[in-house]
């Protein structure tokens, strides 16, 4: 029986709806508008389309969208200045600086100058930190994705084999840190990783964040697993555009799994609306109140 195809663009969309109606409460009961700051550095193509979609989704919730533009060749002291603005500016509870920055530029640094409360992409160490101290802290927004597909399959997720593939910063390790948080057994593997088709194989719930076309093949996935594919890969198409393809042999896998997100239409879809998530629990921590739960399993 093939796997369940998990639709990471319609749970992204039930997920933006929920965090519109919070943001809506907010303004009717409080006068609280979130508000998010985006910076973008040089006319990278790629970066210039998820900008105009953090715009675009981020509007469409009902909150303020602030979209600054510099110059490739900007000083670091002037970009460190506008994030000093930024974070001194109560109508701007998110910061994001998008990455990659052009050369010349320390991508550190940079995070380091947000202030951990407006950062919303969760890589300042502070965040790091608290997250791997199984405090409350704003998640990158990819990870938490990962772990909200994973619970429209599974409602808990305590006492599950779990393995992530991949020890980046950005996915990897934080996502670690929100297995744990979850109750999961966690195994952490990587390029220096031995017999990583006999670790996957033991795994309930698989996460390929790697970077490597169909790394992971059908046969390596036990049956009835969870995949969760965060790779984006591009792939060249004789006589065609690219194709992107994720880290997981998808046909195969199909064959095998339980259920499992595709690429494109699974992750990508949720780093988004996370992003809105992460924006609204710090505009509501500013004003010392509670988020909503918007992160429960959802059907």
């Amino acid at each position: 029986m093939a796997a369940s195809i998990i639709d990471g663009k319609a749970i992204a969309s039930a997920l933006r709806n929920r965090v519109a109606e919070e943001v809506a409460r907010l303004r009717r009961e409080g006068g609280l508008v979130p508000g998010l700051a985006v910076v973008l550095v040089g006319n990278d193509s790629a970066s210039e389309v998820y900008v105009r979609s953090k715009h675009s989704q981020t509007q469409e919730a009902g909150m303020a969208s602030f979209v600054h533009r510099l110059p490739a060749d900007v000083a670091q002291a002037d970009l460190l200045a506008l994030i000093a603005k930024l974070n001194d500016d109560a109508t701007v509870h998110g910061i994001l600086v998008q990455l990659p920055l052009p050369a010349g530029l320390d991508s550190a640094t940079v995070i380091n100058a947000i202030d951990p409360g407006k950062d919303v992409d969760g890589l300042h160490p502070h965040n790091a930190g608290r997250l791997a101290a199984g405090l409350p802290a704003l998640a990158p927004c990819t990870p938490l994705g990962c772990i909200l597909l994973t619970k429209t399959v599974h409602a808990s997720l305590e006492g599950a084999n779990a393995i992530v593939l991949g020890r980046s910063n950005l996915v990897g390790r934080p996502l670690v840190q929100l297995l744990l948080n979850e109750n999961a057994t966690v195994t952490i593997a990587h390029s220096r990783s031995r017999d990583l088709a006999g670790l996957v194989r033991r795994a309930d719930l698989v996460y390929a964040a790697v970077g490597r076309p169909a790394l992971v093949r059908g046969d390596w996935i036990r049956p009835g697993a969870t995949v969760i594919d965060v790779g984006i890969n591009r792939i060249a198409v004789e006589g065609g555009r690219p194709r992107l393809v994720g880290d997981v042999a998808f046909d195969e896998a199909l064959a095998t799994a339980g259920a499992i997100t595709p690429v494109p239409g699974g992750v990508g879809q949720m780093t988004v609306a996370c992003l809105l998530v992460n924006t609204l629990r710090a505009a509501c921590a500013s004003r010392g109140l509670a988020a909503a739960a918007l992160w429960k399993p959802m059907a």
